[in-house]
């Protein structure tokens, strides 16, 4: 997870396998992808924040944020509350996700410092 200077979500990245269950059956995977699709899914149609996000391939999940000036308060709570439901995953599951949290000096523009990709999907269209 990459926040900027002021903290504020700019970019978060899922990827491996957990091996914390058979596929299909595995908590540790769940928990993390319902945490990244649904800050995907209330950001998306969002007043005054860009969002996209993807699932390339199974095992890898992205979202990658921005704001304008009246949308910085939302995505810095959606920010939190991914944080924190990442951290409490990691926390409870230390052998099966490890949580990366990086800062940036930077403000705002998350697309500047994100993978590039043209793919853009709506949460309910992930597999």
């Amino acid at each position: 997870m990459v926040l900027d200077g002021d903290g504020v979500l700019m970019t978060c990245t899922a990827e491996g396998h957990s091996k914390a269950g058979k596929a299909g059956t595995d908590i540790v995977c769940a928990a993390v992808s319902v945490l990244m699709r649904t800050a995907l899914s209330v950001l998306f149609n969002r007043e005054g924040i860009t969002v996209r996000g993807g699932a390339p391939k199974p095992g890898q999940m992205w979202l990658e944020a921005n704001y304008e000036a009246d949308g910085k308060v939302f995505l810095s709570a959606v920010g939190d509350f991914l944080l924190e439901g990442l951290r409490s995953v990691a926390e409870e599951y230390p052998k099966n996700c490890k949580l990366d949290i990086r800062r940036t000096a930077w403000h705002g523009n998350a697309a500047e410092a994100a993978p590039k990709t043209d793919v853009i999907h709506n949460p309910s269209t992930w597999e």
